[in-house]
């Protein structure tokens, strides 16, 4: 049967009203609105909450890049739904897709259909729901996604370079479904479907709302914290960086307490997020009846992001990691929802039966490579826990990092015999697989994983993520040591001489990050010049809603410390980081050369370039450098 067939058959959610009529629908439940191109798959959002919806007796379309430029057809050619519209702007916030960490525009968005830019607007959140609102103004909309998730209170915008408002200041959405939005948007929709109304539906849990202000409580409690104001975080950064701390902690809690900010003439609300998915309800959403492919009619284009899933497995949602950069916390939690080993395996089978399959998974993951089925021993300690991180400043000694349930998924999909061999492509956390348990066979069982992953499961090149070399830094990032970096590349290189093996490890760095300064890049290229690399996986930080390093940014302040913060704004100061990372480019050789010779550093040129400094000019020490001043 070709896809056509497939399609016609009803395999895909339906996307025009052909597809409708084909069906024999007289209506529609709710209809999405996505910014992405349509796939069917478990990675992509509006995939899930459409199968979702769909897997509790609703009849869901999709209206995958909308065009919102012409007379707004897209928006009005299925008509209104009986429950709701849902909109999200896609699985990548829409600003990130669009510009670079300069602010320049990029030329593509591996989302579209041949990559092409342009099909989405920015903030397409705010853009769809102002359509919406104007032509169905009864109709209740409900956002979710990343861009909606983390924009659901006051932030910093760096696009726009100012302090924002919750996105429902200027969204006209009637709620955000903020965090992985199954279980929100089926009570949403069980409860209209019931005949409740939807400014009634200020309780359900993972949702943001807006209210009077004067349900606004008069002091925290038990239940409910009361955040700095809209106009308090304008007037005083060190209000916006307060708020932040209370913002990231309920994020991660197992039972959270909601949030009130007051912003204009109405409050925004923000209900606790659902405790951790249980292995039952996260195998419920991944079990649904994808077909894993894009919809039929981007038939013969190539979409660049589902290039990067069409084989790959997701095992579990949350990262404990708690990096400082990172936003995954935010949306997803900290706390680990893994799913059963029949369930990944039911997926992988799917996977091998795939037209196009030759023998290779391109990645058994998650949000990180290696956490999977692992929680405190002691889930009551958990649940009281207000840690952003279970590994940084260390791993939390609750922390049970017992790798040999994936090491049995590793084992169990590389004995299927149409497997040639399954690839690690996520993120994998070294501190977490070389961390001593005190349990001698959990111990012996990470060695084991570490070498099996190195010797198994490495596509030629394995990803790993230091970020950066100086202690200082990395303490901010809520990364571990770099010198575990350079135990676990001993461990690499032992375990690829070992087995005669041609594999590279390939580290990922970040500049200009809150607390690097010219100075820690420069020693930073000495650090992975000294370690035989040639770096080509970096980036400038860019600073995006809702993480720790971007209040440190926005507002000079720690969020947990409120002490003052160093971080590059300027393009010149950023520019002056970045160029170390290419310290073997003949372009910047020079003004290297020049900036370390001003910051008394002619032990990094020596370092660096050996060959064109003398020695009389190597007698400066890196610990009589000029002191790093403590803010900008």
């Amino acid at each position: 049967m070709n896809d056509n067939n497939r399609h016609i058959d009803g395999q895909w959610l339906p996307t025009t009203t052909k597809e409708i009529e084909h069906l024999g629908w007289d209506y529609i439940d709710v209809i999405l609105f996505t910014g992405d191109a349509y796939i069917d798959h478990p990675s992509m959002g509006t995939a899930v909450i459409g199968r979702t919806l769909e897997a509790h007796g609703y009849r869901v379309a999709i209206v995958p890049q909308p065009n919102w430029r012409d007379d707004l057809r897209d928006f009005r050619k299925l008509g209104k739904p009986r429950l709701f519209f849902g909109i999200s702007a896609g699985a990548m916030d829409s600003m990130v897709n669009h510009y670079t960490a300069n602010r320049r525009r990029r030329s593509d968005d591996a989302y579209t259909p041949d990559g092409r830019a342009g099909a989405r607007p920015d903030y397409p959140t705010v853009v769809y729901s102002e359509i919406l609102k104007r032509l169905f103004p009864d109709v209740p909309v409900i956002a979710g996604g990343i861009e909606a998730s983390l924009r659901r209170l006051s932030h910093y915008d760096y696009w726009q370079d100012r302090l924002m408002p919750s996105i429902m200041d200027s969204a006209p959405v009637d709620i955000v479904c903020y965090g992985m939005g199954e279980l929100a948007t089926v009570a949403i929709a069980d409860a209209l479907s019931a005949g409740a109304k939807i400014e009634d539906l200020t309780y359900i849990p993972q949702t943001v709302v807006r209210r009077p202000l004067d349900e606004i409580p008069n002091e925290n409690d038990n239940d409910n914290i009361v955040l700095h104001s809209f106009k308090q975080c304008q007037q005083s950064k060190r209000c916006q960086a307060e708020n932040f701390k209370n913002i990231e902690i309920e994020s991660n809690r197992w039972h959270g307490h909601t949030l009130w900010q007051a912003t204009g003439n109405v409050a925004i609300k923000v209900t606790p997020m659902n405790p951790p998915m249980t292995t039952e309800q996260v195998d419920a959403s991944f079990d649904l009846p994808y077909t894993r492919l894009p919809h039929p009619r981007y038939r013969g284009k190539r979409i660049p992001a589902y290039e990067m899933i069409r084989h790959s497995v997701c095992m579990h949602r949350g990262c404990f990691g708690g990096c400082a950069f990172c936003t995954i916390s935010a949306h997803q939690g900290k706390f680990i929802a893994s799913r059963s080993k029949e369930s990944i395996m039911r997926e992988v089978e799917q996977v091998t039966h795939m037209a196009d399959f030759k023998g290779y998974i391109s990645d058994l993951g998650g949000p990180s490579a290696n956490m999977y089925a692992m929680h405190g021993h002691d889930l009551e300690r958990c649940k009281r826990c207000t840690r952003p991180s279970c590994l940084h400043p260390k791993p939390c000694p609750n922390l049970n990092n017992d790798h040999r349930p994936l090491l049995d998924i590793y084992h169990s999909v590389d004995a299927l015999p149409e497997i040639k061999k399954s690839f690690i492509g996520s993120g994998v956390r070294y501190d977490l697989s070389m961390h001593h348990s005190g349990d001698p066979e959990v111990d012996k069982a990470n060695a084991q994983y570490n070498e099996e992953l190195i010797r198994f499961h490495v596509s030629g090149r394995l990803k790993v993520a230091p970020e950066h070399t100086s202690d200082d830094v990395l303490k901010v990032m809520r990364k571990p040591s770099f010198q575990q970096f350079v135990q676990f590349k001993r461990i690499f290189d032992r375990v690829n001489s070992k087995h005669h093996l041609n594999q590279q490890l390939i580290p990922y760095f970040i500049s200009s990050h809150p607390a690097c300064h010219e100075m820690d890049m420069a020693e930073l290229a000495a650090l992975t010049k000294e370690l035989n690399f040639h770096l080509e996986q970096v980036q400038d930080f860019t600073p995006t809603p809702m993480t720790v390093a971007t209040e440190a940014f926005y507002t000079g302040l720690h969020p947990y410390t409120l002490e003052p913060i160093y971080t590059a704004h300027s393009k010149e100061e950023k520019l002056a980081q970045r160029k170390y990372f290419f310290w073997y480019d003949k372009k910047y050789k020079a003004d290297i050369i020049r900036s370390l010779k001003k910051m008394h550093r002619n032990d990094l040129i020596l370092k660096l370039y050996p060959k064109d400094i003398g020695s009389s000019t190597t007698t400066s020490s890196p610990h009589k450098s000029p002191r790093k001043p403590n803010k900008k």
